[in-house]
């Protein structure tokens, strides 16, 4: 009978000490922890990305429609120029280009480039000499 109390109580404290280290081990607590955090934050960013994916596509929506308005004005800026100013020179014009549909599907609009000089020659290059010599 001894053997058999002391083969009881072996398992019961077995049993215990191992639910006293179950639950009363700090770092097991501590990873749990650890871990929950980990999992927020994985959460977290999963649904920080999804929102700044949908920022981008609704962003570049917006832009797409604003290119389109903007073809769409320049387009009726340039044929009322034409129209109700038919005899302006094209230099004077600034609505004289018009976008072709290959330009207005392709968002290229024409780029013209300032120059720094006149069409003809002036100054010393000019081929004139002066009066007098």
């Amino acid at each position: 009978m001894t053997w058999e109390y002391a083969l009881i109580g072996l398992v019961v404290g077995i049993i215990i000490g191992a639910v006293a280290m179950r639950f009363g081990n700090k770092k097991l607590r501590e990873q749990r922890s650890l871990q929950y955090e980990l999992e927020k934050s994985k959460a977290e960013l999963a649904e920080y990305r999804e929102e700044l994916t949908n920022h981008f596509a609704h962003s570049a929506e917006l832009l797409d429609n604003m290119a389109r308005d903007y073809r769409q004005l320049y387009q009726h800026m340039a044929k009322g120029s034409n129209d109700l100013l038919p005899n302006l020179p094209g230099e004077k014009n600034p609505f004289a280009y018009q976008l072709t549909e290959s330009e207005a599907d392709n968002d290229q609009a024409p780029v013209q480039m300032p120059r720094d000089y006149p069409d003809s020659a002036s100054g010393l290059l000019r081929g004139e000499r002066p009066a007098g010599k």
